[in-house]
């Protein structure tokens, strides 16, 4: 019929569903995404063969007194983040001397500057493998250059960054910090309360002048939002020998067998075993 109306054009192939960059940043590829940030940084712990951690949180604000000029508050603060690559160093020294064969107890921050970059920067100048968990953030916060670039993370969700802090960790310390730092240590914290994570953690508030003014804990108890046992949750420390010797002490006891060697099936088979991620109660 000459009236008849032109053929459409041949189709090229439509775009598979996770190469598609409109699905998968839509609010329909949001699942995808989550899932993303659990099983790509879990292949690359697997691949660097790291079981566990322990994660230093603290303020991106305080910077080392050999950075700048400081004065007044800035200047009190800066041993904080001298103090955090001092503890950074020791833990990873002492624990490159276990005698396993996967990563243990690798310092982990969330990768920015200040005491993450003190944290990272120890265990950098200790020789260890040292991990970053950045966040994607309306004003950049760039990875700090002391983070090991295989173990260099950076997540789009505040939830799933959250859940590799925590289920990975056996141990936290806390530095002096802002919102961010008391969003994560509660977290941790309530996790601890609630007795959500099925393993022991030990938690240190580090810096007991700046966490007594800022945590009222008798305060807390005598109105009754928490429990006076509640304090055991954590403790305070002051100097880098002092939190590393707890440190030390509740990780050989909760953690490693009395011959410092194995503590769980999961350390003596690493090809069939991943990170230690904690089992949820």
């Amino acid at each position: 019929m000459s009236d008849a109306p032109n053929h459409p054009v041949p189709l090229g192939r439509a775009p598979l569903a996770f190469e598609n960059p409109d699905f998968i940043n839509s609010p329909d590829g949001r699942l995808i995404r989550m899932m993303a940030e659990y099983s790509e940084p879990l292949a690359r712990f697997r691949h660097e063969q790291i079981q566990d951690t322990v994660v230093f949180f603290g303020s991106a604000r305080f910077h080392g007194p050999d950075s700048q000029p400081l004065a007044g508050a800035a200047a009190e603060m800066a041993r904080y983040y001298e103090e955090a690559r001092t503890l950074a160093y020791r833990l990873t020294k002492w624990a490159m001397t276990l005698r396993v064969r996967r990563e243990r107890f690798v310092v982990t921050s969330g990768g920015g500057p200040g005491i993450m970059e003190a944290a990272n920067r120890g265990a950098w100048e200790a020789g260890g493998k040292t991990i970053g968990l950045n966040i994607k953030l309306p004003f950049e916060q760039y990875p700090n250059r002391y983070v090991t670039p295989a173990l260099n993370f950076e997540f789009s969700f505040f939830f799933m960054r959250k859940y590799w802090f925590a289920y990975l960790a056996k141990a936290l310390v806390v530095f002096p910090g802002g919102f961010g730092t008391l969003d994560e240590m509660f977290e941790i914290l309530t996790l601890a309360q609630t007795e959500k994570l099925a393993k022991q953690i030990t938690i240190i508030l580090y810096g007991s002048s700046y966490w007594n003014a800022v945590l009222n804990m008798d305060v807390l108890i005598e109105k009754g939002a928490v429990s006076p046992q509640d304090r055991n949750l954590f403790r305070l420390a002051d100097t880098p020998d002092e939190a590393f010797a707890i440190l030390q002490s509740e990780l050989i006891r909760h953690h490693l067998d009395p011959e410092g060697k194995f503590s769980t099936d999961a350390d003596k088979d690493d090809e069939q075993f991943g990170p230690e991620i904690a089992h949820t109660r």
